[in-house]
């Protein structure tokens, strides 16, 4: 199945510049600000640029907390994603999974929990 693979030498490496846009969401508590770290110290540590932008409003009363999280081996010229443009929602929470479903790009992935965090009293019914 590998046989005519052959491991990148110096001459062969590629041009093409490695860039990968993610949001985090959930809601207060979950841990979203401390993945989005975890995740920029070990893109920083493989020598790769980094943008974050973070959202942390009402985080301690259960709400919305979301952050961009832009790598690239190329300098990175905004920290916030375009709708449309995300390469990956990672969510801890379905709802806030929805909430930036519009900054997927088509080609996406969206990667979330599938239990909700009940936090309000008008959460929606999961039969609907």
């Amino acid at each position: 199945m590998y046989a005519d693979f052959e491991p990148e030498t110096e001459t062969a490496k590629s041009t093409e510049t490695m860039k990968t846009d993610i949001i985090l969401s959930g809601v207060g508590g979950q841990g979203i600000l401390s993945i989005a770290t975890i995740i920029g110290e070990a893109a920083l540590h493989l020598g790769l640029n980094l943008k974050q932008a973070e959202v942390h409003g009402m985080s301690q009363r259960g709400g919305d907390v979301q952050s961009n999280l832009r790598l690239s081996d190329a300098p990175i010229a905004s920290d916030l994603i375009a709708l449309g443009t995300a390469d990956m929602i990672i969510s801890l929470e379905p709802m806030e999974a929805l909430r930036y479903l519009p900054y997927l790009s088509k080609d996406g992935w969206i990667i979330t929990s599938a239990a909700p965090f009940k936090n309000i009293p008008n959460y929606p019914d999961e039969e609907s």
